[in-house]
């Protein structure tokens, strides 16, 4: 039985005269529901030359070629519990992968004169940070500054594509993150720059000149697709497109009114360009993704699977708002016009939404990455300030207990972090408060400020003690006690 359908947007514009002016580098499932749909928007709204080549630097060749084998379209449905809008998108005009293509055609596009903006959806591990600065013990970053005619790191080849442009005398141009990094913009700027000094100061110095590096805010919830996900486009198109993907309705694209050169009408399509991006990031780091953690690490372990699975239990669900407005909203510095018990209200009804099937075990992956920024620089603020923070004390002992990679009912938990090795490790010679105090030994998560406050450590030796008594949800109904 097919799903309902409130519309179905056919392609409109003339895709003739679209050029490569935008290369977007890490095309996965949230490029092609958020960087994309607003491509499609602004296409609709303008007569506009402004094509999309896409790349994905690793895995997904094959999926490029079906892209190609689809005259580059595919579909975007935005998923309302049993409501489905279909969008056929139109940006893409050519796909490029360095296995399939060849490393030189990757960096022959960075320095394609027609190119003014690339955008990155290519994960936190992709930057190949460590402290904010380019980390430079990482094999891949060795390996990239090694060779001189390949690259596999994404800021090696941004590098090395920079450095056609400077030789062949074209311009700069703007290089826009879309990731989950708070300051996402200046780390990317730091990297490039670091990684492009090894290579040649004068490119650093070049770079730094000619380049922009504009931080943004991306939020739209895009599951990973899932067979079930594919018959559901399926049945609603009337024939497969393994190139769509599936989405909430919500989106919103906050970026900062900095560029090299030209500058994509994405306003046309609803973004919004800022002078000062942090206030809106740091509100959906901490109101949206902060609570996506604390709902997927206890919600992981209390067996529920999706995020709309955690919201049907009015625990989980007043557990998640209260997080949000007394332990969250304090700590920001909200832009203007934010009502937040709206937003927080609008969260909820986005978490809901059962149609999206958003797993718990997805939002887990890479929780050594994340937690600093969504749950621990909040911490100090309190820990600062003498303010109180339960829920937040729990989430964090919920990654530690999920890091052991059992549930409370004995399920597996997946463990995708780049720190799984010393999980693991850790889990197999150490319980209670000497795990504990392992995990708090990773600097690169914790810093050294937080496994030196007393104040911390106990409460989160309490809230995983009490996990491991209570479980999930009880240990979560006396937080709220």
């Amino acid at each position: 039985m097919s799903e309902p359908i409130s519309t179905q947007l056919h392609v409109t514009y003339d895709r003739s005269g679209l050029r490569p002016r935008v290369l977007h580098v890490g095309f996965g499932a949230f490029a092609k529901a958020h960087v994309m749909v607003f491509h499609d928007e602004l296409l609709r709204n303008e007569s506009s030359d402004w094509g999309a080549v896409v790349t994905r630097l690793h895995s997904g060749e094959g999926e490029l070629t079906l892209l190609d084998q689809a005259d580059h379209l595919f579909t975007v449905g935005e998923m309302s519990n049993d409501d489905l809008m279909l969008r056929e998108i139109g940006a893409v005009v050519k796909t490029l992968h360095p296995k399939r293509d060849g490393f030189s055609a990757l960096l022959a596009q960075i320095a394609d004169p027609d190119l003014s903006v690339i955008t990155l959806t290519i994960t936190e591990k992709g930057y190949c940070l460590s402290g904010g600065h380019l980390d430079m013990n990482n094999p891949a970053v060795v390996r990239d500054l090694r060779e001189a005619d390949d690259a596999e790191t994404a800021i090696g080849i941004l590098a090395k594509g920079l450095r056609l442009r400077q030789v062949a005398g074209l311009g700069g141009i703007t290089i826009l993150s879309c990731d989950n990094l708070p300051a996402n913009g200046t780390l990317c700027r730091q990297a490039v720059l670091e990684f492009a000094e090894q290579l040649d100061p004068d490119l650093s110095r070049w770079i730094e000149a000619e380049c922009r590096f504009p931080c943004s805010m991306v939020d739209r919830i895009t599951p990973a697709m899932t067979e079930a996900s594919q018959q559901k486009l399926e049945a609603a198109l009337g024939h497969p497109d393994p190139n769509g993907v599936l989405c909430e309705p919500f989106r919103q694209w906050v970026i900062e009114d900095s560029f090299a050169g030209d500058r994509p009408a994405w306003d046309l399509a609803g973004a919004q360009f800022v002078a000062d991006v942090a206030p809106f990031e740091d509100m959906k780091l901490r109101l949206l993704n902060g609570s996506h953690s604390f709902l997927a690490y206890l919600g992981a372990l209390a067996g529920k699977e999706t995020i709309s699975d955690c919201m049907a239990d009015p625990v989980f669900l007043t557990a998640a708002k209260r997080l949000m407005l007394d332990e969250q909203a304090p700590t920001l510095d909200l832009p203007d016009g934010i009502d937040v018990s709206r937003y927080s209200d609008a969260l909820i009804e986005r978490f809901s939404n059962t149609a999206l099937r958003h797993k718990t075990t997805q939002i887990a992956s890479d929780g050594s990455q994340k937690l600093p920024q969504r749950l621990l620089a909040p911490i100090r603020q309190h820990l600062q300030s003498g303010t109180e923070w339960p829920l937040a004390a729990l989430a964090v002992a919920g990654w530690m207990r999920y890091c052991r990679g059992r549930s409370e009912i004995g399920g597996h938990l997946p463990i995708n972090d780049p720190l799984s090795g010393k999980f693991e490790a850790f889990a197999t010679r150490s319980d209670g408060a000497d795990y504990v105090n392992n995990l708090l030994s990773l600097a690169v998560v914790f810093g050294t400020d937080l496994p030196a406050s007393r104040d911390f450590v106990s409460r989160i030796q309490t809230a995983y003690e009490a996990l491991g008594v209570n479980g999930a949800a009880k240990s979560i109904a006396a937080a709220l006690q």
